[in-house]
C-alpha cells in the first residue's frame, strides 16, 4: 500500500461517507465527543449491519492480505506442537496465534501503514468539509456576516487564549450556531442563545471558556455605569426585558455551576480553578457603597440568589475535596469579602428581626409568607432571599475545617470580630427571634424557606459531622443560647418576641441529636468543665428535664390549649429520652422523677382515646373524629416509647416497673419489632439490649410473655428448624444444614439465649411439668418455654422423636441451648429438680451404644451422643478455668476421631479432672501475713484500725496473693468482719437477735433446688480437698438458719409473681461459698453470716439477704428486682462506657446486655467462671474495701476480655461465649491497682447510690 493511489482515495472517502451516514443519528445523539467515540468503538456489539459495511469488507481484506499468510503458518506449527500432547479447545488456539500475530513485525508495519492512508483520507475529507461551508457561508447576506463577526470579536476571549484555539478547531461548528441565530431578534436574545447553544454543543474543554466569557461578561455589565441595574429601593420586576435577559443569563451561568463538578475532575486542576476564580470574581462585585443602602445598586450575589436560592451551586462545589480545597484557598486569599457580606447579612437580618414586629417582619419576607405568584419583588424581599442564600453558604462552609478557620470574620461598622461561636449562638438566636410561616399558607413549599426550620436543617447537619459538632455546638455558650427562651418561659418571661411552638420544636430537635452524640451528652449532664465542684447555674441536662416535666404535668401556661402543645411535649421527652437512655444520663435526671410525669400522660391520653367516640358513617364529624383519634393515638403511643426507653439501663427499667405501664410498653415494643421498625431515628441497634433488659427480670419476662414475644419467637424458630408454611417447603426446600446450629436459626437461637435468664425462666417455667403427650402432630408448633423444653431438649419417647422432620440437628439445637442456660447454676439446679436433666442425657447415651462383645458395649460416636458428652460434663462438674476441662464438641483427625470417654452413670471418668490444681487448704503463713493477722489483736482507733488493715490488705493482694487463701482467709475474714459488726459506722442494717438451734431447724426442709446445690457444693469442696464426710449435713443446717434468720427480717407481699411466693427461689452461691472458705466449720460459718449481714456489703454479695426484706422500699420488694440488678450492674454499665467504651458498643452492637452476664456471675459467686482462689478473693476483697469493688472487679474483667469480646461480637455469638467460656487468664491481684484507680474516680457515687438502697429513718 505504499504506492497509494487517488482512485482509492476517493473509494475510501465513499467508504467513510457510508459508515457516517449510517451511524449519524447514534453520533449526533450522543452528549459528548467522549460519547460519541465510545459509540464508534463498540459498533460491532451494538449495530446489527457492522459487518455489511464496505469500509468494514476493505478493512477485514486489507488484514487478510497483510496477515493472512502468517496467521496460518503460526495455525499450523501450533498444531504439530501439540499432536502428542493433550488437546486444546478452540479458545486457546485462538488467543495464542491472536498474541503472536499482534507481537510479530508484520503486524506492526501493517498498522502503521494504515494509519497513514487513514490520516490522508480523514484530512482530505475534512479539507472538503470546509470548503463546502465556506461556499455556504458566501451564499449568506453580507449583513448577517458583519452582525456575527462583530459580536464574536466583541465578546470573545483574546486572540491568544485557548478559547480562540478551540474556535479555530471547532469553528465550523461555531459558525453553524452563528449562521442559526435571527438577525431580526435583539442583540441581547442572540447572545443568550449564542451562549446556551454553544454550552450544550461544544467538548468539555471548550465550554470553560465559555463560562469564563459569560461571566466576564457579566461582570463588566455589572460594573458598568451605562447599564440600568435595578436599586434595591426599585426592586425587580421580572417583567421587564433587560431583568428577564439578566436573570436568564445569570440561571444559565448557574446550570454550569451545578454540572461542572461532575466532569471537572477529569480535566487539570487549572481547569476548575479557571472557573471557581472567575465566579468568585463576579460574585465580589460591589457598587460604591457611598450612597444610601435603599439606593445601592443591586449587585451579582442578589441575582445569583434570585435562581438559586439554597446555594445548591456552593454545596456541590464544596462536597469534593478536589474543588473544596481551591475554593476555600481562593476565598481565604483573594475573597473573604464574599464570606463577610454572608455574615453582615444574617446579622442584618436578626437585628431586623429584633427590633421590628412579627407582622412587619413577615412583609419584608414574602417568599415565606406569600403563596400567589408575584413579578415583583421589592428591596426588603431581595434582602430576605439573599440572606437564605447567605445562611446556606454559611452553613455549608462551616461543615469544613478549612471553612472553620476563615473565622473570626470582622464587619464594618462592627467593633468586635465575629467568631465562630458568635456565627452559632446567631443562628439559634434566629430560630426564635424569626416569624414562622403564616398558618394558611402552603407549608409543603413554604416551610422550606422560613428561617427557624433552614437554621434547624443546618445546624442538625452540624451536629452529624462530629468534628464540626465538636467545635462549633459543643460549648456552653451555644447550649445556654438554645436553651435561654426555655429558661424563660420556666421563669414566666417572654422567651422572644416571636417564639413560638414551633420554634421550641426545632430547638429540640437539635437538642435531640446532641443529646444521641456521646460529647453532646456528656456537655448536656455536666457541661464544659466537669472537673469544676461549683456549680454556677444548671446544665443543660438540668434546664431541658425541668422544662420537660412543666409541659408534661401543664404547669406551663403560655401554650396550654393549643394545637401544636403536644408536639412541644413530644420533642422534649424526645431530648430526655436520648438522655435517661444513658446510665449516666439517668443518674443526673432521677430526681425530676420524668417517669412518673409521663406516665402519668400516658394514663390520661389512655383514658382520652377509650372515650372517643365510634364515627358514624354520613356523618360531618367523621373527619375530625379521626383525625383527632389520630392524634390521640400517636401522642399515646409517642408517650409509650418514651416510658420503655427507661428499659434501656437497669435501674430504668426499675422506674418503669414501678409505673405499672411495662406490660403495655413491651406490648407496644412487640408491635414496633414485628413490623421491623427501629426504636427511634437516633438508636442504632433495635430492640436487642432492651428485650435483654426486659428479660433480665421476672416482671419483664412475664410481660414478654402476654405480649406474645415469645410466642412469635418460638414460631419463628420452628418454622426455621422444623416447618413453616406448608406450601413454602414444597416449592422451596431447604438446603442440608452445614453447621451445628444453622444459619437460618441462628438469630432465633441468640434470642432465646438473651431472654432465658434465671429470672425469666423460673416465671416460665417454674412449678410446671412437662406435656410428654403420647401423640404429637407434625404440624404442632411450640408456643411457650416449656413446650420447646419438651420438643427439643428431653426427647425421652419415640413419639417426640417421631413429630420432628429434622431428629438430629432440632436436638441438637436443643442441646447446644441447654449448654448455654446450664452455665446459669439455679437454672441448671431449677432444670435438674424438675425434668431430671441429667438422668435423661445419661439415658440417651445408654441408648446410644453397640453391643461388641457378651459384656461388653462401646458408644456410637455421632454429633448428637458427642454433644451429650459435652452438656453431662459441663453440668456436673464445677471448676474454674483451671479446675475442669470439658471436651470438645467436634472430632479430631486421625485413626481416634474422639479420644474422650463417654459415660451413662455416675461418677464422671477422671480426665475431666484437672490435675493442676493445688487442693491444699493449709498454706505455710508468710511473715506479712503474720504481721497483719497481729493487727487484729492491737486495740487502735476503731476507725484508723480499719483502714490500716485494708491497706494491708491492698499490700499483700498486690505483693503475694496466693498466700490469702485457706485457714489464713478464714482468720482474716472473721476477725475483721467482727470489728466492723461492732463499729456503728460501719453498720449499715440493725443487729437482729437470733435463738434457733440445730434441733428448731432440723425439721425443717430445704427447697429441691437447695437440696441439689448442697450437693453439688459438697462434691465441689470434696475436690479441692476444703470439706469431708459430713459436710452435706452441716450445710444443710447452714442453709436452714439462714432461712430462718432471714425471713425474720422480710416483709409479706402479695404478688402475682413466683419468685416472691415464699423463699428465695435459687441457691445460696455466698453461703455454699462461705462454708468451703469456712473448711465446712458450720458454726464459724453462720457466726460470720450474723455478723457479715449488718454490713452493707452483704446487700450485694449474698443475694438472698434481701430478698422481700423489709429494709427495702415496697415498690421495690414488688418489683422484684434485686439491688445487685438496679444498682450493681447498672454501675457495671455506666462505668464500662465510660472505661472500655469498645466493649460497650460491642454488646449493644450484639443485642445482649453487660448487666445480665454480671447478674449471672454475681448470683453464683463466679462459681464456673474463677477458679476457687480467685473466687476467694473477690469475696475478701468486697468484705475488706467495699461493695462497690464488686463493679469494680466486674469492669475489670471486661477489660480483660476486651479482645476476645470483640472478635466474638464479629462472629455474633457473644451471649454464647460470655455464657459457656471460664474467665481464663483473670486474677483479681493482676487488676488491683486499676481498681484502685476507679476508686478514686468513682467511689462517692458508687457508695452513695448502694447506701440509699435502703429505708431511710424518718
Amino acid at each position: 500500500m505504499a504506492h497509494f493511489s487517488g482512485e482509492g482515495e476517493v473509494m475510501l472517502q465513499a467508504m467513510l461517507r457510508q459508515l457516517f451516514q449510517s451511524v449519524k443519528e447514534k453520533i449526533t445523539g450522543a452528549p459528548s465527543l467522549e460519547c460519541a467515540e465510545e459509540i464508534l468503538l463498540h459498533l460491532e456489539e451494538t449495530d446489527e449491519n457492522f459487518h455489511n459495511y464496505e469500509f468494514v469488507k476493505y478493512l477485514r481484506q486489507y488484514i487478510c492480505n497483510t496477515l493472512g499468510s502468517m496467521i496460518e503458518d503460526e495455525i499450523e506449527k501450533w498444531t504439530s506442537d501439540q499432536n502428542q500432547g493433550e488437546e486444546f479447545g478452540h479458545d486457546t488456539v485462538v488467543q495464542h496465534v491472536t498474541k503472536r500475530t499482534q507481537e510479530s513485525k508484520e503486524y506492526k508495519e501493517m498498522m502503521h501503514s494504515l494509519k497513514n492512508i487513514m490520516m490522508i483520507v480523514v484530512e482530505s475529507m475534512i479539507n472538503k468539509f470546509e470548503e463546502d461551508e465556506m461556499r455556504s457561508q458566501e451564499r449568506q447576506k453580507k449583513i448577517q456576516k458583519e452582525k456575527s463577526n462583530s459580536y464574536c470579536t466583541d465578546n470573545c476571549s483574546d486572540s491568544d487564549s485557548s478559547f480562540n484555539q478551540s474556535y479555530k478547531f471547532c469553528q465550523g461548528k461555531l459558525q453553524l450556531i452563528l449562521d442559526q441565530l435571527d438577525p431580526g431578534q435583539p442583540k441581547e436574545d442572540r447572545i443568550l442563545k449564542f451562549y446556551a447553544q454553544t454550552f450544550t454543543l461544544s467538548p468539555l474543554h471548550m465550554t470553560k471558556e465559555i463560562y469564563k466569557s459569560l461571566a466576564k461578561y457579566l461582570e463588566l455589565h455589572f460594573i458598568s455605569r451605562e447599564n440600568h441595574i435595578p436599586t434595591l429601593s426599585t426592586g425587580i420586576d421580572i417583567t421587564n426585558p433587560n431583568v428577564i435577559h439578566l436573570l436568564k443569563k445569570v440561571r444559565l451561568l448557574n446550570e454550569y455551576q451545578k454540572e461542572a463538578p461532575s466532569f471537572w475532575i477529569r480535566h487539570p486542576e487549572k481547569y476548575m480553578e479557571e472557573i471557581v476564580e472567575s465566579t468568585l470574581s463576579l460574585l465580589s462585585v460591589k457598587h460604591d457603597q457611598s450612597h444610601l443602602v435603599s439606593q445601592k445598586i443591586l449587585d451579582p450575589i442578589y441575582f445569583l440568589a434570585l435562581v438559586d436560592t439554597k446555594a445548591v451551586w456552593f454545596k456541590k462545589w464544596m462536597h469534593a475535596y478536589y474543588s473544596r480545597t481551591a475554593v476555600l484557598r481562593l476565598i481565604e486569599k483573594k475573597y473573604k469579602s464574599l464570606i463577610t457580606t454572608a455574615v453582615q447579612q444574617c446579622v442584618q437580618y436578626f437585628e431586623l428581626c429584633k427590633t421590628m414586629k412579627a407582622d412587619e417582619v413577615l412583609g419584608h419576607s414574602k417568599p415565606c409568607g406569600n403563596k400567589q405568584k408575584t413579578f415583583y419583588y421589592s428591596g426588603q424581599e431581595l434582602q430576605y432571599i439573599y440572606f437564605i442564600h447567605s445562611l446556606c453558604l454559611l452553613g455549608r462552609l462551616l461543615i469544613y475545617t478549612q471553612g472553620r478557620k476563615l473565622f473570626p470574620i470582622k464587619l464594618k461598622n462592627k467593633k468586635d470580630s465575629v467568631s465562630l461561636t458568635d456565627l452559632l449562638v446567631l443562628f439559634t438566636q434566629l430560630i426564635y427571634y424569626s416569624p414562622s410561616c403564616p398558618k394558611m399558607t402552603s407549608p409543603g413549599h413554604l416551610e422550606n424557606y422560613s428561617p427557624a426550620s433552614m437554621v434547624t436543617e443546618i445546624l442538625c447537619i452540624l451536629c452529624d459531622q462530629k468534628e464540626c459538632a465538636i467545635e462549633c455546638l459543643y460549648n456552653n455558650t451555644v447550649i445556654e443560647a438554645l436553651l435561654q427562651p426555655i429558661h424563660n418561659l420556666m421563669k414566666g418571661t417572654k422567651a422572644a418576641p416571636n417564639c413560638s411552638e414551633t420554634a421550641l420544636i426545632h430547638v429540640a430537635d437539635i437538642l435531640t441529636r446532641i443529646a444521641s452524640v456521646e460529647e453532646g451528652l456528656i456537655l448536656l449532664l455536666y457541661g464544659e468543665n466537669m472537673s469544676s465542684s461549683e456549680e454556677k447555674s444548671p446544665t443543660g441536662a438540668h434546664i431541658i428535664a425541668q422544662f420537660s416535666k412543666k409541659v408534661l404535668d401543664e404547669d406551663i401556661s403560655i401554650f396550654s390549649g393549643s394545637e401544636m402543645f403536644p408536639a412541644v411535649k413530644g420533642a422534649f421527652t424526645s431530648v430526655c429520652r436520648q438522655i435517661y437512655g444513658t446510665c449516666e444520663g439517668l443518674q443526673v435526671l432521677i430526681p425530676y422523677s420524668l417517669h412518673e410525669s409521663i406516665a402519668k400522660a400516658w394514663k390520661k391520653t389512655s383514658l382520652l382515646s377509650e372515650r372517643i367516640p365510634t364515627p358514624v358513617q354520613g356523618s360531618d364529624s367523621v373527619s375530625s373524629i379521626s383525625q383527632e383519634s389520630q392524634n390521640i393515638m400517636a401522642w399515646e403511643e409517642n408517650l409509650l416509647d418514651d416510658l420503655l426507653n427507661f428499659a434501656a439501663t437497669p435501674k430504668g427499667l426499675q422506674l418503669l416497673q414501678r409505673t405499672g405501664a411495662i406490660n403495655e410498653c413491651v406490648t407496644f415494643m412487640f408491635n414496633q419489632y414485628a413490623k421491623e421498625l427501629q426504636v427511634s431515628r437516633h438508636k442504632k441497634f433495635g430492640y436487642g439490649v432492651l428485650v435483654t433488659q426486659v428479660a433480665s427480670t421476672a416482671a419483664g419476662a412475664i410481660a414478654l410473655q402476654s405480649s406474645g414475644f415469645i410466642n412469635a419467637l418460638l414460631t419463628e424458630l420452628w418454622a426455621n428448624l422444623e416447618c413453616g408454611r406448608d406450601d413454602v417447603r414444597v416449592t422451596h426446600p431447604k438446603s442440608t444444614p452445614v453447621d451445628p446450629i444453622d444459619q437460618s436459626c441462628q438469630k432465633s437461637f441468640l434470642a432465646l439465649v438473651n431472654l432465658l435468664s434465671y429470672p425469666a425462666v423460673y416465671e416460665l417455667v417454674g412449678n410446671q411439668g412437662l406435656p410428654n403427650k403420647e401423640e404429637y402432630s407434625l404440624r404442632e408448633v411450640p408456643t411457650s418455654v416449656t413446650d420447646i423444653i419438651d420438643r427439643l431438649i428431653i426427647l425421652n419417647s419415640e413419639a417426640k422423636i417421631r413429630s420432628l422432620f429434622n431428629y438430629e440437628q432440632s436436638h441438637i439445637f436443643g442441646l447446644r441451648l441447654l449448654s448455654v442456660v446450664c452455665c446459669d447454676l439455679d437454672t441448671l439446679l431449677l432444670l435438674e429438680a424438675q425434668y431430671q436433666v441429667s438422668e435423661m442425657l445419661l439415658n440417651a447415651q445408654e441408648e446410644n451404644t453397640l453391643e461388641t462383645s457378651d459384656s461388653h458395649r462401646d458408644f456410637i460416636i455421632d454429633s448428637l451422643s458427642v454433644e451429650r458428652n459435652h452438656v453431662l460434663v459441663r453440668i456436673n462438674l464445677i471448676g474454674g478455668p483451671m479446675e475442669r476441662i470439658l471436651p470438645p464438641r467436634m472430632l479430631e483427625k486421625g485413626g481416634d476421631p474422639y479420644p474422650w470417654p463417654m459415660f451413662s452413670s455416675y461418677p464422671l471418668p477422671n480426665c475431666y479432672l484437672s490435675d493442676s490444681v493445688t487442693r491444699n487448704a493449709y498454706l505455710k503463713q508468710d511473715n506479712d501475713l503474720g504481721k497483719l493477722l497481729l493487727r487484729f489483736k492491737m486495740s487502735d482507733k476503731q476507725s484508723e484500725w480499719i483502714e490500716h488493715c485494708r491497706r494491708q490488705f491492698c499490700k499483700m493482694m498486690k505483693a503475694k496473693p496466693d498466700i490469702i487463701s485457706g485457714g489464713a482467709l478464714v482468720e482474716l475474714l472473721e476477725k475483721f468482719v467482727l470489728h466492723l459488726s461492732e463499729s456503728p459506722s460501719e453498720c449499715y442494717f440493725p443487729s437482729v437477735e437470733y435463738t434457733a438451734t440445730d434441733a428448731n431447724v432440723k425439721n425443717e426442709s430445704l427447697s429441691s433446688v437447695q437440696q441439689l446445690g448442697v450437693k453439688m457444693t459438697v462434691r465441689y469442696g470434696k475436690f479441692l480437698n476444703l470439706l469431708r464426710d459430713g459436710a452435706e449435713n452441716d450445710l444443710t443446717l447452714v442453709l436452714k438458719h439462714c432461712e430462718r434468720f432471714l425471713k425474720q427480717q422480710q416483709a409479706s407481699v402479695k404478688s402475682s409473681l413466683l419468685c416472691l411466693q415464699g423463699s428465695y427461689t435459687g441457691h445460696d452461691w455466698f453461703v455454699s461459698s462461705l462454708f468451703i472458705i469456712m473448711l465446712g466449720d458450720k458454726d464459724k460459718t453462720f457466726r460470720f453470716l450474723q455478723q457479715f449481714s449488718r454490713l452493707l456489703t452483704s446487700a450485694f454479695l449474698w443475694l438472698p439477704r434481701l430478698h422481700i426484706s423489709r429494709y427495702l422500699p415496697i415498690d421495690t420488694i414488688e418489683s422484684g428486682i434485686h439491688p445487685v440488678y438496679f444498682c450493681s450492674t447498672h454501675y457495671v454499665e455506666m462505668l464500662l462506657k465510660a472505661e472500655v467504651p469498645l466493649v460497650f458498643s460491642a454488646f449493644h452492637m450484639s443485642g445482649f446486655a453487660p448487666s445480665q452476664i454480671c447478674l449471672q456471675w454475681i448470683t453464683q459467686c463466679f462459681w464456673n467462671y474463677l477458679d476457687w482462689i480467685e473466687i476467694c478473693h473477690y469475696i475478701a476483697t468486697c468484705v475488706f474495701l467495699g461493695p462497690d469493688y464488686q463493679v469494680y472487679i466486674c469492669i475489670a474483667i471486661f477489660k480483660h476480655l476486651q479482645q476476645d469480646i470483640l472478635q466474638h461480637t464479629q462472629t455474633q455469638d457473644l451471649q454464647v461465649f460470655l455464657k459457656e467460656e471460664a474467665l481464663h487468664g483473670f486474677r483479681v491481684s493482676d487488676y488491683f491497682e486499676y481498681m484502685e484507680i476507679l476508686e478514686q474516680n468513682y467511689r462517692p457515687v458508687l457508695l452513695r447510690d448502694m447506701w440509699n438502697i435502703r429505708v431511710q429513718s424518718t
